[in-house]
């Protein structure tokens, strides 16, 4: 029953998604930061509880990145609906987290799993620093002193997270290529 608990605690992570939402669009920044924090601190513990006592599984590998795409782009999406962040930052994360999601589960149905790596990794704990930027400055700007505004600094650590998003699709790509499943006969569709 021990072995449940990472999994238990990523599927924490989803069910935390609709309310980080809501409390965003709603203009809650406080509430929704921690919130926020909550599934950070989760995704931790379930990652640091499977290594520790070897309670890695196949399904977390699996459900653990999208529990973090899911949270991250949710998290982008209500930012961009509230005009926070530019619609085009939330076009490139979807877009790289669409075509992660869809190599891993062609891999995964050729019983492949994929890990994640570092970078990867990175360019997540960038969007989580990024997006907690923006809600800080827009509980400031709204909340605080909404006669002398913070400068959007946030854009600077969006830009960084997004190439690092860049480095990781193409990081990945290349990881793929090297290890064959990219190779002509392993894309054969069975």
């Amino acid at each position: 029953m021990l072995k449940h608990i990472p999994n238990a605690l990523t599927i924490v992570r989803f069910f935390l998604i609709p309310f980080i939402v809501y409390f965003i669009i709603t203009g809650q920044y406080i509430a929704a930061f921690v919130m926020l924090t909550v599934s950070g601190l989760t995704d931790i513990l379930d990652g640091l509880i499977a290594r520790k006592f070897n309670f890695i599984t196949n399904f977390g590998k699996l459900i653990d990145p999208l529990a973090d795409k899911t949270t991250q782009v949710s998290v982008l999406a209500s930012l961009t609906f509230k005009g926070i962040i530019p619609l085009w930052i939330l076009l490139i994360v979807f877009l790289k987290e669409f075509i992660m999601v869809s190599g891993a589960s062609f891999l995964y149905g050729k019983k492949l799993v994929v890990s994640s790596r570092w970078y990867g990794k990175l360019a997540t704990v960038l969007f989580y620093v990024a997006i907690v930027a923006s809600l800080f400055i827009e509980y400031w700007n709204t909340s605080i002193n909404p006669t002398s505004p913070l400068i959007s600094f946030d854009n600077y650590i969006y830009y960084l997270s997004i190439l690092t998003t860049v480095f990781s699709l193409i990081m990945y790509f290349k990881q793929f290529y090297q290890d064959g499943y990219l190779k002509k006969e392993n894309l054969k569709i069975e």
